[in-house]
């Protein structure tokens, strides 16, 4: 069963188009990449999705509501949460502080304080130091904290947008693990990567994006094995 729906996208900034009716289906509990070049529109799709861009036409369904144009903190509520390229942690606050603004909408502290353990027994690194501003954190201990803090939302799809992006290949491959061991009590993941391989290493179904359109999707074990996706991507 579809937990993400999007059909005939259109989304851009202003008069610039960057979407042209991107269409593609999340399953429940499935992890999902979108790949591409640079450019090709990958985080317009999910700024569109979490509701920072508003689409110019098509429709976007969350869990069976129409949720294209809806405002972010809407978004968020009904289940969304979008790690943004970049990290965007907050200068001057602890990881602690920073993972807790993840649970900023919810009420049930009980249910926090649990999700703060699990983050922490995924991420034992910011534990240590959870205390420490956040921004003087490594880049993949950032990493680590921003997808932290989208768990702390407790939410039905995390959007991850370029994980590996100024990574060491050994802190992406221990971020693949996590992601892998998040989606295994449940959690739907759509991930978006500039890394073909790393995004088909973790997961099972891939939507390629080119210029603004879906030009190809399938599973990851069969657009791996793909002789254009191989030499287009990959480098093989």
């Amino acid at each position: 069963m579809s937990l993400l729906e999007v059909k005939n996208l259109q989304a851009g900034y202003g008069d610039v188009q960057v979407l042209w009716d991107v269409s593609l289906s999340v399953k429940r509990g499935e992890i999902a990449c979108i790949v591409g070049s640079n450019g090709a529109g990958k985080t317009t799709l999910l700024r569109t999705i979490s509701g920072l861009v508003s689409p110019k036409g098509g429709t976007i369904a969350f869990d069976g509501e129409m949720i294209g144009g809806k405002a972010p903190d809407h978004v968020l509520g009904r289940g969304i949460a979008h790690v943004p390229e970049g990290r965007r942690l907050f200068k001057g606050l602890s990881v602690r502080d920073n993972l807790m603004l993840g649970a900023y909408l919810r009420a049930d502290q009980d249910g926090i304080a649990s999700d703060l353990a699990h983050v922490f027994e995924l991420f034992p690194i910011l534990k240590e130091r959870q205390n420490q501003d956040a921004t003087t954190l490594s880049g993949g201990e950032q990493q680590m904290c921003a997808i932290g803090r989208g768990i702390l939302s407790r939410p039905a799809l995390l959007m991850i947008d370029e994980l590996s992006l100024g990574l060491a290949p050994r802190l992406v491959d221990r971020l693949g693990e996590a992601l892998i061991e998040i989606n295994r009590t449940g959690l739907t993941i759509l991930l978006v990567e500039q890394d073909v391989m790393t995004a088909f290493e973790i997961a099972s179904q891939a939507f390629v994006i080119e210029t603004g359109r879906l030009s190809i999707s399938g599973s990851t074990a069969e657009l791996g094995d793909d002789p254009k996706i191989r030499e287009a991507y990959m480098g093989l």
